[in-house]
């Protein structure tokens, strides 16, 4: 089975669990994804999405849809699969892969801010608020000047801000429509509105259904312990 499939954001919004708690909630469309090339050493399949116009796309890659047989395709990304028995080349994969309760990890390409100071880009306090100051946002000191004569790699500077590959792990399918091809999922993900994704099956959490609750705990008091206001002899 391939681990993966192409979609994209269509936004934010929240729905409601059967106690009435609020869940923030991204809506993403998911697929249909026709697979492209099935690869053996290593198992992996080649995966398109989202139809194109011809003159969008380079000669090279429009010979190879040629050549499959396959409309041109704007986004074309590898999966890896545990078997391709199941699978055939022109065939398409759906958002039925998933469903409800699954846990999943979600690539994209962060929203680009530009370049940003130190207070923004790395959470920096500050200095001194006061109007003699003169040092409120500024970077001030970054280095030794005699050893070792330089500043360190990976300082942390102003500079350019997102616009990074960032992959959110761990987030649960709250719903799947399969006739809209729409995945519900809860939490954020990186990128903005229409922006592209990959959504995998994670392999750290395993299937959890939704009825299922969080046990409570009950934490056991030890005897020979007492609060404070039973020891001043108070009820």
């Amino acid at each position: 089975m391939i681990r993966g499939i192409l979609g994209k954001k269509l936004g934010m919004t929240q729905i409601f669990d059967k106690d009435g708690n609020v869940i923030p909630v991204t809506v993403v469309e998911a697929g249909p994804c026709p697979v492209l090339e099935l690869k053996e050493n290593p198992l992996k399949i080649k995966i398109g999405f989202e139809p194109v116009k011809e003159n969008r796309v380079k000669k090279p890659q429009l010979g190879f849809f040629h050549k499959v047989k396959v409309s041109p395709l704007r986004l074309v990304r590898e999966f890896e699969s545990s078997d391709n028995k199941d699978y055939q080349v022109g065939q398409e994969i759906k958002v039925d892969l998933f469903k409800p309760g699954d846990f999943i990890d979600v690539s994209g390409v962060s929203k680009g801010k530009g370049f940003q100071g130190g207070m923004k880009r790395w959470h920096w306090s500050g200095g001194p608020k006061g109007h003699g100051s003169m040092h409120h946002r500024r970077v001030g000191s970054i280095g030794a000047s005699a050893d070792p004569s330089r500043t360190f790699k990976g300082t942390h500077m102003p500079g350019q801000m997102g616009n990074k590959r960032v992959t959110v792990q761990g987030l649960r399918v709250m719903q799947v429509d399969s006739e809209s091809n729409v995945l519900v999922i809860q939490g954020a993900i990186p990128g903005h509105k229409n922006g592209y994704v990959e959504i995998k099956i994670s392999r750290n959490k395993a299937f959890k259904s939704l009825e299922e609750k969080k046990a409570s705990v009950a934490h056991k008091r030890n005897p020979m312990k007492q609060s404070k206001s039973k020891a001043k002899g108070k009820k």
